[in-house]
């Protein structure tokens, strides 16, 4: 059993810091939302005052946080979370953010850290099924392995200190752009007089396969457990995909990397977000597209 300060318990955070506590785990958590810290009371956990005193005495201290800002607050700022962690402590960030922000916070937090970025939505974090994309030293990966073991399914040493970042950021670009193109067929498909089942039981087992078809379908139906039997509601919020896909096009720009698929794909997130759809899943873009097309 592992001594855990968890800090951020919001959708992902609250499930994954449950997880951990169904694996044994000791785990003090911190989060601004009152309603968070009781949920966490509720299962087990110890409800904290402050970030620094979740970090305090812990030998693993996790974040999930909104973006690169709250990170850098959190640890190397007011937050006092490096300064408060226990020697020797292993420090992970499961937030989604910048690479370079990242790699700024690992540098200044004067402990082995790891960034550690997921992918599976509020899904995978109830079921412990995410997959940690994780950037940082081998010794720390070794040793952090059994608690992200914990909370996810699948686990990548991808490099250095902000290469989970990275392959975050590439990722979710894919996917933004695959749900797209998935999205258009099915549109398509409604305009020829093709069902959506057709659609699916041909594209499923053919070429136009693809994770967003199989796993996570934007028409109701074909795959009961995705959003689009659910109104669309997340899931992953279309605002967070629009996050990631700004992110990667930051990434893109100062790499130097062409990235035009990329660059449309936030275009078009960004277009269903102004209107008002920044908490419906991002599978829902169809919506926007069916309202797009002529005729």
């Amino acid at each position: 059993m592992a001594r855990i300060g968890f800090v951020g318990l919001g959708n992902m955070g609250g499930p994954m810091a449950r997880n951990l506590l169904k694996a044994g785990h000791q785990v003090m958590g911190f989060d601004l939302v009152p309603e968070a810290l009781a949920a966490l009371a509720a299962a087990g956990g110890i409800a904290a005052a402050s970030a620094a005193e979740a970090a305090s005495g812990a030998e693993f201290v996790i974040t999930m946080l909104p973006a690169g800002r709250h990170v850098r607050e959190a640890w190397l700022g007011t937050g006092g979370m490096a300064a408060a962690s226990a020697p020797g402590a292993v420090l992970i960030d499961c937030s989604t953010i910048d690479v370079a922000t990242a790699r700024e916070v690992a540098a200044g937090a004067g402990h082995p850290m790891l960034d550690a970025p997921v992918s599976g939505g509020t899904m995978g974090a109830e079921a412990g099924t995410l997959t940690f994309m994780v950037g940082g030293p081998d010794e720390a990966y070794a040793a952090a392995t059994p608690i992200l073991s914990a909370m996810g399914r699948t686990l990548v040493h991808c490099g250095g200190a902000g290469a989970g970042q990275a392959a975050k950021a590439c990722n979710n670009m894919m996917l933004a752009a695959n749900m797209i193109i998935t999205a258009e067929a099915f549109v398509l498909a409604e305009k020829l007089g093709l069902t959506h089942q057709a659609l699916f039981d041909v594209a499923s087992k053919s070429s136009g396969q693809s994770w967003a078809l199989t796993t996570y379908c934007p028409v109701p139906g074909p795959v009961p457990s995705s959003p689009a039997n659910r109104d669309y509601k997340p899931g992953f919020a279309a605002a967070l995909m629009a996050k990631d896909l700004g992110l990667a096009q930051e990434a893109a720009a100062t790499a130097g990397a062409v990235t035009p698929l990329g660059a449309e794909a936030l275009a078009l997130y960004r277009r269903f977000l102004e209107d008002g759809k920044g908490d419906a899943d991002f599978s829902g873009i169809i919506q926007m597209l069916r309202g797009m097309a002529k005729g």
